[in-house]
């Protein structure tokens, strides 16, 4: 349901447009909320913060529409505002459209032309919520996400949620391309770019396909973190599927025999999670860090060619599910004690 605030001084209106609308209100498709100026349009959206459009004059008592809309535009971003006056000269249509008016209607009222008007509004209402949302939602943007763009967005609800450290129970893989380094050595910058974005599309296409987000690319290594249900399941699965399709690929072209092939290290368990950089440069990345990452990525550092690595706590986690072999007992990087690892086959 579309929540349509109208702020006019004019007394009919109200019943006006409540007749005109009353299908779509009975539908329960539009609900209209009104008020008689500036100062109570702004007071009934903060009982109603779910308010998607405002229509509203420009000469009420109070507060004016044109004042009404700078007051919108600060507070109220993602509200879009649609200017119906009587008052249609081009200097208060620049004025309004200026102030951040969506659009524009002449009075007396052309009630086809407003519920066109409020059908196109609330399409791109729904647009905005929706890729905000995504954003939210989608871990992938968050490492784009500095206090830059967060002000931009004016959501404080919204910045909150990107903001916030917390502690996660997920998972963590690192995917390094083996032998990368030598093509780069020996290829021209341009063959080197093409090779490796081309292994990169193919483990990311696997890595989103089972819900997981790209964390960072590390050189020619690419860091990805799995969150909710079935977290793990679904990291091992984007590993086994990137490692296979990679390896079917076939060489960039003749000149390069590069047979690519990947480690993979996945870890499992509590991690943090937050914005971590610099504010001086204002760079700040969506990232996770601790125990749980760092282990995931001396996994992969041990594993071979082709090797998928896990501890010993996250093979007897996913020891039903997956068929796994162990390797041993071996040495990772700034651990005290040999760790107990296996490889998962398929």
């Amino acid at each position: 349901m579309a929540k349509i605030l109208v702020a006019d001084d004019e007394a009919d209106l109200e019943m006006l447009i409540k007749q005109k609308f009353r299908q779509k209100i009975r539908e329960q498709q539009y609900e209209f909320i009104f008020a008689a100026n500036g100062n109570d349009a702004l007071d009934k959206i903060q009982q109603h913060p779910d308010v998607d459009i405002v229509l509203s004059d420009i000469n009420m008592p109070e507060m004016d529409g044109l004042t009404l809309l700078s007051r919108l535009n600060e507070s109220s971003p993602l509200i879009k505002s649609v200017i119906v006056s009587a008052y249609g000269d081009m200097e208060n249509i620049r004025t309004a459209m200026n102030r951040g008016a969506f659009d524009f209607i002449t009075k007396p009222i052309n009630f086809e032309d407003l519920s066109l008007t409020i059908i196109k509004t609330i399409k791109h209402v729904t647009q905005l919520r929706e890729t905000l949302k995504a954003i939210k939602e989608n871990n992938i943007l968050k490492m784009y996400v500095d206090e830059t763009v967060l002000n931009f967005m004016g959501s404080h609800e919204f910045e909150s949620s990107l903001t916030a450290n917390e502690t996660i129970d997920a998972t963590v893989v690192f995917m390094d391309i083996c032998s990368f380094t030598s093509i780069s050595e020996t290829e021209s910058p341009d063959t080197v770019v093409k090779l490796l974005n081309k292994y990169f599309d193919v483990m990311v296409k696997e890595v989103i396909a089972n819900e997981g987000y790209i964390d960072k690319f590390i050189g020619d290594a690419i860091m990805a973190v799995f969150r909710g249900k079935y977290h793990l399941d679904r990291a091992i699965d984007a590993c086994l599927a990137a490692k296979a399709q990679v390896e079917k690929l076939p060489s960039l072209n003749d000149k390069v025999a590069f047979t690519p092939k990947v480690s993979i290290g996945i870890n499992s368990g509590e991690m943090i999670s937050g914005n971590i950089g610099a504010a001086s440069l204002r760079r700040l990345d969506y990232t996770v860090i601790g125990d749980t990452v760092n282990t995931a990525q001396r996994l992969q550092a041990a594993a071979t060619p082709g090797q998928i690595l896990i501890s010993e706590q996250t093979y007897e986690k996913i020891k039903e599910s997956f068929n796994c072999r162990k390797v041993g007992e071996i040495s990772l990087k700034n651990k005290a004690h040999p760790m107990n690892v296996y490889e998962v086959l398929d």
